[in-house]
């Protein structure tokens, strides 16, 4: 099986975190998740998480700082999660794929459902800044 990787951006600005409903018919659709996407052949995960979040929320991302990597098998899909901060960047985050979007304290993560391998990311979310 053929592992999928991954650029993510966890937006932080003041406690809070900017997060994207993932639509209903893609794999682990309908739970929440911290916006990315897939890193291409031919691009380096920092430039993977640039461009990403350019076209998933409408940010340009000043500065990123690496947070964690997760591999994570789905039993359908395997995973390899690079995870930044994003705590510096210009315009507001909005979704761009028609999904919904919300900023949640970071004491409210926990209580939502994201796809299992995004479990640590809440973890240590929780264990930097609670």
């Amino acid at each position: 099986m053929k592992q999928v990787h991954v650029a993510v951006g966890v937006i932080v600005q003041n406690g809070h975190v900017f997060l994207t409903k993932r639509l209903k018919d893609v794999h682990q659709g309908g739970k929440w998740e911290f916006p990315g996407g897939k890193v291409e052949v031919d691009e380096t995960v920092a430039e993977a998480l640039l461009r990403e979040l350019k076209e998933e929320v409408f940010i340009d991302v000043l500065s990123a700082q690496p947070l964690m990597a997760i591999e994570h098998d789905y039993g359908d899909k395997q995973v390899k999660l690079e995870v930044f901060i994003v705590d510096n960047f210009l315009n507001e985050p909005q979704a761009q794929e028609g999904q919904e979007e919300a900023w949640f304290a970071i004491n409210e993560l926990a209580s939502l459902d994201f796809p299992q391998a995004n479990a640590a990311i809440v973890t240590k979310l929780e264990a930097l800044y609670l």
